[in-house]
């Protein structure tokens, strides 16, 4: 349905940077919910080429497979009402859950941990924390290993059960260290040892130039942001630590939610 079904436009994402519709691909009276984002509607970034976050979407996706994570929902390249553009399945968050938060600083919830202290529009003081679950961990690596520029904490949907999904990838790949995330947590810490075994065998994949990941990745990215992906992960395997912020740029997202 989400490859070939004809896709019905229900509405438009206003708070979205880039034209961003939500709607329906249906097959033979079924159908399922989806995003769609024509890469006619990209807006120019300085530092991206034009007309690229699409494939950069589908690029996330691909690395999310190949993690067996599941991090990035189904996300495709095709043919759309406004042309060609990624058509990603919705997933709808529980809304009783908070994977990131603002709260008050002298009340840190159990279960989460502490990103920064802040100012909110009212001058308040509040704090930055996310929940301390393997999937938001899993998510924090994938998003190093891509270089995800944009994981604002609206970016993170907890799904019913405990799963999260990632979601609005495009400027992600870039050749440049460009990671600006709220899931900083975990800075510094070591390496899990399940995740460490991920990244190793992605790996192995991503300079295997004949592998099915090196291949699908090439039709997406240029050549020299595949040997930047291979170098973050050696890197990071190399260190054996999560990364910390650099301090030569922001380290979250404006704005982070």
């Amino acid at each position: 349905m989400l490859s070939s079904g004809a896709i019905e436009l229900r509405g438009r994402v206003l708070p979205a940077s880039n034209l961003t519709f939500f709607g329906e691909a249906a097959v033979d009276g079924r159908a399922v919910r989806c995003v769609y984002k024509p890469v006619s509607g990209e807006r120019p970034l300085w530092d991206f080429p034009d007309g690229t976050l699409a494939s950069r979407e589908v690029a996330a996706y691909v690395v999310s497979q190949a993690t067996g994570w599941d991090v990035v929902p189904l996300t495709l390249l095709r043919e759309g009402p406004f042309g060609p553009g990624m058509v990603q399945l919705w997933r709808e968050p529980d809304a009783d859950q908070e994977p990131v938060d603002l709260v008050d600083p002298d009340d840190l919830p159990a279960g989460y941990l502490h990103v920064l202290d802040a100012l909110d529009g009212d001058d308040r003081p509040v704090a930055l924390v996310h929940e301390d679950s393997a999937p938001l961990r899993r998510m924090a690596v994938f998003d190093a290993l891509v270089n995800n520029a944009d994981r604002k904490g609206g970016h993170v949907l907890a799904m019913p059960g405990g799963h999260r999904y990632g979601v609005d990838h495009g400027v992600s790949f870039h050749v440049d260290p460009k990671l600006r995330t709220v899931l900083w947590g975990w800075a510094g810490e070591p390496l899990h040892p399940e995740d460490a075994a991920v990244v190793t065998g992605l790996a192995e994949q991503v300079a295997d130039p004949v592998s099915d990941l090196s291949k699908r990745l090439a039709g997406l990215l240029d050549e020299v942001e595949v040997r930047a992906l291979l170098h973050r992960m050696e890197r990071l395997l190399g260190r054996g630590r999560m990364p910390v912020p650099s301090g030569r740029w922001p380290a979250i997202p404006w704005p982070a939610f």
